[in-house]
């Protein structure tokens, strides 16, 4: 099986990128890397015949590879064209995954937020002020401090 899919690896780089790397990984599949488009593919045995599980992914900084967005079962009989379109199809899924999501910040300017990380904007934060319970605390601190000093100075008729 693995010389199949090396085989079909092989030709499916070849028609995808001009620039890639095929090699082995630790589960028995290969993986076709396209360093200058920051992506790879990978086709794993699954247990069937001529049938195997081709998944994409992102490259990240430093050249590891994040896991795969999107896979599927892919039938090996077919020819190189329609594994390389099913191949394109899974490489524009992880590329629309990875695709910055333009917001307007709180500036205005335009911050740019992957898919998978846009939130619902926080309302704005209102500017601190000392409530109404810290004034309370800090008056009855003054009076005891207060109490304490005329206890202390107060009392002797001085």
């Amino acid at each position: 099986m693995y010389a199949q899919l090396r085989e079909k690896a092989g030709e499916l780089a070849g028609v995808l990128w001009r620039e890639h790397t095929v090699y082995r990984e630790r589960g028995g599949g290969v993986v076709i890397r396209g360093e200058h488009v920051g992506r790879w593919i990978s086709l794993a045995p699954t247990g069937g015949e001529n049938r195997a599980l081709m998944r994409a992914g992102r490259l990240l900084d430093g050249g590891t590879t994040a896991p795969a967005r999107t896979e599927v079962v892919v039938d090996l009989t077919v020819g190189t064209a329609e594994l390389a379109a099913v191949c394109r199809r899974l490489l524009a899924e992880v590329a629309a995954a990875a695709e910055p999501v333009r917001e307007a910040g709180r500036d205005g300017k335009k911050a740019g937020r992957t898919a998978r990380a846009a939130r619902p904007a926080r309302p704005p934060r209102r500017e601190r002020h000392t409530s109404l319970g810290s004034w309370f605390v800090l008056l009855c601190v003054a009076g005891v401090l207060g109490a304490w000093l005329y206890s202390l100075f107060g009392g002797y008729g001085y």
